[in-house]
């Protein structure tokens, strides 16, 4: 699939004071050469244009319209953008709240198992429709999630609201069943060192085990979501090519996997390198099977979330408050904040379903219980803490 080009955020507005030109005023170029006085001139008539430019309309895009030689040097590698940012932006977005679990595993202490039910009832009563509410590993792995049993028996289940859980192997895959799992989620990655120390095998070794719980599921009529992790940066390899990533998404789509989370498990993403990860996988995977997983330890996630929106992706991942981490990869702060992304959503006019009210009262029910400050920076604005 071929992606579309990227719409401006509306971020170009009148051309700053400083840098205007009266009308018919002459630059000041008499060192310059004939052809070379001739392009200055044109590329500052160029920059008075932009002066005029109506709002939502993009810098580069008027730069790419210049006439001069300098302006055509200043614009080059760098692709006009779509100057209608609302036009491209999805009427709805599906928000999956993984605080229950990617939230809670990276904690010191373990959460008793009443507070994480409540966690979740809280989320379900939020309007939240997907909420991932444990993981079927090991508890020597995992600690935290050794009450996965009890955890999905105490739930509420409320209808229109999935409850996926993670399954590293066919082994968690059964429990999970037994356990009254509908839907199921199996996590790779595009760093083979991170894949080794994560799962304790390589990208290949988990993708032929993947194969395991993908034929089952087809048996037993389960969907099954798939995570991409360290899509934006490894704590081991560093930078992750984007070719590697549209790579594990590519076959873990084929294998069956209804849709992709890709996730900067290490919140080091920008949005330049968000959109050129996005680029690459979007050749191989449909946008509509796409999914983002920001952490936001850069402060960057809302801004790459804004940009995976601008190209098209509808499901954006998120933690209430903040919660998370992960136990493999150091350094690593929460994921993106529900209620921040919430928030934001619903101020680009874009539907969720999800009452950002009943979120902050989530959020504050589970920090209350961990005796932390919540990391959401929208409930710090309306003092919820």
């Amino acid at each position: 699939m071929v992606p579309r080009r990227l719409p401006s955020a509306g971020i170009s507005r009148t051309w700053p004071h400083r840098t205007r030109l009266a009308t018919g005023a002459r630059p000041r170029t008499a060192s310059l050469g004939g052809q070379r006085q001739a392009n200055m001139a044109a590329a500052l008539q160029d920059l008075h244009k932009m002066s005029s430019l109506s709002r939502g309309q993009n810098v580069i895009s008027a730069l790419l319209m210049g006439r001069g030689g300098f302006s055509k040097a200043l614009a080059k590698g760098i692709r006009p953008l779509n100057t209608s940012s609302s036009a491209s932006l999805p009427k709805q977005v599906k928000i999956v709240e993984v605080g229950p679990r990617d939230g809670l595993q990276n904690e010191k202490n373990l959460v008793p198992t009443e507070v994480k039910i409540r966690l979740i009832d809280l989320l379900s009563e939020a309007g939240i429709p997907v909420i991932e509410a444990t993981s079927f590993v090991s508890p020597k792995w995992v600690p935290q999630m050794s009450d996965q049993v009890e955890v999905m028996k105490g739930i509420k289940r409320f209808p229109n609201v999935s409850y996926p859980v993670l399954t590293p192997n066919l082994k968690g895959f059964q429990a999970a069943l037994m356990s009254g799992a509908r839907e199921v989620s199996i996590f790779g990655a595009a760093s083979e060192l991170f894949s080794k120390k994560n799962i304790n095998c390589s990208i290949d070794e988990s993708l032929q085990r993947f194969k395991e719980i993908m034929s089952a599921s087809k048996e037993a009529h389960i969907p099954v979501r798939g995570y991409v992790s360290c899509v934006l940066g490894c704590p081991y390899e560093g930078k992750v090519a984007p070719g590697k990533v549209a790579e594990v998404a590519k076959k873990m789509y084929a294998m069956g996997c209804y849709e992709i989370s890709l996730g900067d498990t290490i919140g080091v993403g920008t949005p330049g390198g968000m959109q050129e990860m996005l680029e690459a996988v979007m050749h191989e995977v449909p946008v509509g099977a796409l999914a983002v997983h920001c952490h936001d330890t850069y402060g960057q996630a809302l801004a790459n979330i804004l940009i995976a929106l601008q190209m098209g992706v509808s499901v954006v991942d998120s933690s209430v408050a903040g919660l998370g981490g992960c136990p493999y990869a150091k350094g690593a702060s929460g994921n993106v904040a529900t209620e921040d992304v919430v928030y934001m959503l619903h101020g680009l006019g874009i539907h969720t379903g999800v009452d950002l009210k009943k979120v902050l009262e989530a959020g504050s029910f589970i920090c209350q219980s961990l005796n932390r400050k919540s990391s959401s920076k929208v409930a710090q604005a309306t003092c919820k803490l």
